[in-house]
C-alpha cells in the first residue's frame, strides 16, 4: 500500500482549539502532507499558518534529551495511521500529530480564523465544554458531523498542554520556534 507522510497541528489558545470542516465531512485540525526537504516541524507550522493565517509555535509534550548533537526535533504527541479510501487511489497517511499555540497569544483574545462556522471553509474555535462529551456533533457548511473521537480527545489534551506551557514560562514559550 502507498503511504504518505502527513502532519496535524492542534492550534490551541484560551481554552479552545481550531477545527475546520473538511471536504470529507469531518471536523479536523490544520494539517497536510510533508513536502520534500521539509521536516515534520516545518511542515506542521507551515500547514497551520497556510490554513488558519496564524503563526504558531510547537507546544512540547516531553522533555528533550540533554545532548546537542545530533539536532533534535520535538517529538509528536502521537503518530496516527489513517487508511484513506480515495476512489482509485487508496493509501495510508502516517500522521505526525503536534500541539501548537499562537506565536503571539495576545491575552485572551482568539486570533481570527478564515471564514466562519457557516462559511465554505468552516473554521471555528471549539472549547472544552463543546468537546467534553464523546459523540459531540458540530454544525458545518456541509451539515452536521460528529467530531472523530481521536480528534476530540487530542483537542482536549492540546487545550490543556497549551495552557500549561504558557502558564509555566511565557517568556520561554515566546522564544521557542
Amino acid at each position: 500500500m502507498e503511504r504518505h507522510f502527513t502532519v496535524s497541528g492542534f492550534l490551541s489558545h484560551d481554552g479552545r482549539t481550531a477545527l475546520h470542516w473538511h471536504r470529507l465531512g469531518l471536523w479536523l485540525p490544520p494539517g497536510g502532507h510533508i513536502q520534500a526537504n521539509e521536516d515534520p516541524i516545518q511542515a506542521v507550522l507551515r500547514e497551520i499558518e497556510e490554513e488558519t493565517g496564524v503563526e504558531a509555535l510547537i507546544v512540547p509534550t516531553s522533555a528533550p534529551y540533554l545532548h546537542v548533537d545530533p539536532r533534535q526535533l520535538p517529538p509528536p504527541v502521537t503518530v496516527g495511521v489513517y487508511e484513506i479510501d480515495e476512489p482509485g487511489n487508496p493509501h495510508e497517511h502516517i500522521d505526525f500529530v503536534y500541539f501548537a499555540r499562537p506565536r503571539s497569544p495576545g491575552g485572551s483574545s482568539l486570533p481570527d480564523l478564515p471564514g466562519g462556522p457557516h462559511s465554505g471553509e468552516g473554521w471555528r474555535w471549539v472549547g472544552r465544554e463543546e468537546l467534553r462529551d464523546p459523540g459531540v456533533v458540530l454544525g458545518g457548511p456541509g451539515g452536521s458531523a460528529q467530531v472523530p473521537e481521536d480528534v476530540r480527545r487530542l483537542a482536549l489534551d492540546a487545550i490543556d498542554a497549551a495552557a500549561e506551557a504558557l502558564a509555566a514560562s511565557p517568556a520561554d514559550a515566546e522564544r521557542q520556534g
